[in-house]
């Protein structure tokens, strides 16, 4: 997701490629992007964030700690740190940073393309500029959605943030069940996506209920009323709310 956020500040100009340095362990992960972007690169977080009017912290969460005592005190006030760490709280952030500048946020994969959707939240001490600047960077990515109450962004990380998996799955079970009556794979998955992306933008169109257009498809005795029903026995509704449900508690956890 770091790469992800890169590419797309680059690409929406928001900043040239001299003026950001990205830290990472991985030297071979750093020369990847040196080569790729033209970045300035570092092992050094201290180095990374100097001088640098925004910081993204894009880590994995079992790697934070060391990363804010890396990075404790060292931080000036006018200098933004955006976390899109999973279940990172902004306590912890600001407590472990000693930082008050702070905006959490969570985009999910299809950012990669430009596709995303990022729910976001900030501390009070923003400023307008940097609320902006936030906005912008995460909006380079598809959607960007503000919130007020941080405790929507553990919601949002079980909805947006793993709902990717979930359709990911729900293809790959589509197209192995049209190979299972026949069809041939690549033409399964052609038939799968294209009616996954047909029907998310009828959705978005049509001003109508989901449950609306479901039930204008689903005709008496037909072929989709009967591939309905067996989801129906399978309790599918109730798996995909026990699943978000998980991911939600799993969310939560991650910031105790």
């Amino acid at each position: 997701m770091g790469e992800a956020m890169l590419s797309a500040i680059l690409k929406q100009g928001l900043a040239e490629p001299e003026a950001i340095t990205v830290g990472d362990v991985a030297e071979a992960c750093l020369e990847s992007l040196k080569q790729k972007y033209g970045v300035a690169v570092t092992p050094r977080n201290p180095e990374a964030v100097a001088g640098k009017d925004i910081i993204i912290l894009a880590v994995k969460p079992q790697n934070l700690a060391e990363v804010m005592t890396e990075l404790k005190g060292q931080l000036k006030p006018s200098q933004l740190v955006l976390s899109i760490i999973a279940g990172a709280k902004i306590e912890t952030l600001t407590g472990g940073l000693r930082h008050k500048p702070i905006v959490r946020a969570m985009p999910n994969t299809p950012a990669r393309i430009g596709e995303g959707i990022s729910v976001w939240t900030a501390t009070a001490e923003m400023s307008r500029q940097q609320k902006e600047l936030a906005g912008a960077i995460l909006g380079a990515m598809g959607k960007e959605v503000y919130v007020d109450d941080e405790n929507y962004i553990d919601m949002a990380t079980a909805i947006s943030g793993s709902g990717p998996a979930y359709f990911f799955l729900m293809v790959e079970a589509l197209v192995d069940a049209g190979v299972e009556i026949g069809l041939p794979r690549d033409k399964a998955l052609e038939l799968v996506l294209q009616t996954m992306l047909g029907s998310g933008q009828l959705i978005q169109r049509s001003g109508k209920e989901p449950a609306e257009l479901r039930r204008m498809v689903t005709s008496p005795g037909g072929t989709t009323a009967q591939a309905l029903e067996q989801l129906d026995k399978g309790n599918f509704a109730e798996l995909i709310k026990r699943a978000v449900k998980a991911a939600y508690n799993k969310a939560r956890a991650l910031g105790e």
